[in-house]
């Protein structure tokens, strides 16, 4: 059994000086994952790797492509949601309270609305006279 036990760790030895053993050797493990995470791979404006394959790297048209034929296809299926009238309006009543939450953008909407009306009574008052 001791014969055994020292074959096995002249094994890991052997293994760790033909630079085999890396599981063993953090460091060197973590060398060696640095140089592979690097191959294809950028890094965003918060540091974290990104890698430009897949769906997201795809150009915008592509991707409003595939996504609706992923669409027709829920449809052909019959799982797709179709909405209710009710859950319609109560879907736009519950987007409707959040956007109010947001008084800075609802007296944008009210500003232009008042300019648009303005120029409209600007326009027909300059046609009468």
């Amino acid at each position: 059994m001791a014969e055994r036990g020292q074959t096995e760790n002249q094994g890991r030895m052997d293994q760790d000086s033909r630079g085999m053993g890396s599981m063993n050797n953090p460091q060197q493990g973590e060398m060696s994952r640095m140089s592979n995470d690097m191959s294809g791979m950028d890094r965003d404006d918060s540091g974290r790797k990104t890698s430009n394959r897949g769906f997201a790297a795809m150009d915008p048209d592509k991707q409003k492509r595939i996504a609706s034929e992923g669409g027709r296809a829920a449809h052909r299926q019959g799982v797709a949601h179709e909405w209710s009238r009710d859950e319609a309006r109560e879907a736009g009543r519950k987007g409707g309270q959040i956007v109010s939450r947001n008084r800075e953008h609802m007296s944008e909407i009210g500003r232009k609305g008042g300019q648009s009306s303005g120029q409209r009574r600007q326009r027909s008052n300059g046609e009468s006279e």
